[in-house]
């Protein structure tokens, strides 16, 4: 028992360490930074590249009458938008639908093709050491810079002593060269591949073919997929080449049969069809979009390899 008189003796509380000043938040590097002209321009660019579709959209919905006396962004009259597609498909004979199956022809066989040849030639180029490399790849660069009008009249004249011309060997053979193709593939197949997993692969007994086509080939899938649809979107939209090679409508791809259709109200006795021109032009677009909303992610994958070294 503690005496009566006698002190306790208390804990003193330890003093309170002096609270630390509220840290400052850096500004995170992940968040993207916002600025007012970036987006005003890229709203700009936007609008110019979509004003295009949404009057060739709206003028597809119009008749001939409506379509030109009413204004170009907004609709007028009655929604025509199906019995324009039904015409379309049905005048002169199905000629629309024969024009793209020829298309899909020359895609097929051409942009194909090409993409399969500079694939071949691209994965050559950048694993195989041979004399002449640089040679080659000066006359790659050089086949870039070369515009394809400026090879089109050669072309012809060498076609015309062949004896191709008006047929669709005409438009396919030059189709198949690609020289952009080429050089992408080139470029994308040196960054894709590492040396080492071809050395292995060799040293494992792995033939040369069975290595492009079990190791190699799956590496370059986006690469394959650009290129794809690069030649994709130049056959399709060819015009000069097949205006100076075929003669027969029944040979038209897409792009001439609709410049023959727009033209026709300039003939004498021709029967005007602009309604029936730009809604064929809608449904020409329809397979290109479709592609690229498909294959977008494989072709921005395939665009930004390379862009960064670890």
């Amino acid at each position: 028992m503690a005496r009566s008189g006698s002190l306790t003796p208390t804990r003193e509380r330890p003093a309170a360490a002096p609270s630390a000043p509220p840290a400052r938040r850096r500004p995170s590097s992940d968040r993207p930074r916002r600025s007012v002209l970036t987006t005003v321009l890229t709203s700009l660019v936007a609008i110019y590249a979509l004003i295009p579709l949404v009057w060739l959209l709206i003028s597809a919905t119009k008749t001939q009458k409506s379509l030109l006396d009413s204004f170009g962004l907004w609709f007028s009259g009655d929604f025509a938008l199906w019995d324009n597609i039904r015409q379309t498909l049905t005048y002169d004979d199905h000629i629309f639908v024969r024009w793209l199956l020829n298309t899909l022809l020359y895609v097929a066989l051409g942009a194909g093709g090409a993409t399969f040849l500079a694939v071949l030639g691209g994965y050559g180029l950048a694993k195989f050491t041979f004399p002449g490399k640089r040679a080659v790849f000066a006359v790659v660069i050089g086949a870039v810079a070369v515009p394809g009008a400026a090879l089109a009249v050669p072309t012809f004249l060498m076609f015309s002593k062949m004896g191709l011309t008006n047929t669709p060997w005409a438009v396919v053979i030059p189709s198949l060269i690609s020289p952009f193709g080429l050089y992408l593939m080139w470029v994308f197949a040196s960054e894709a591949i590492p040396d080492e997993l071809l050395e292995a692969a060799r040293v494992d007994g792995s033939g040369e073919i069975r290595t492009f086509f079990r190791i190699s080939l799956p590496l370059l899938g986006p690469g394959i997929v650009t290129v794809l649809l690069f030649t994709v979107v130049a056959t399709w939209n060819n015009y000069f080449l097949p205006l100076i090679m075929i003669k027969d409508p029944d040979w038209y791809p897409l792009t001439l049969g609709l410049n023959a259709w727009n033209a026709q109200a300039a003939t004498a006795g021709g029967q005007p069809v602009f309604n029936l021109v730009v809604t064929g032009s809608l449904l020409t677009i329809v397979p290109l979009i479709a592609a690229f909303l498909f294959l977008q992610r494989f072709w921005q994958s395939g665009l930004a390899a390379g862009s960064v070294k670890e």
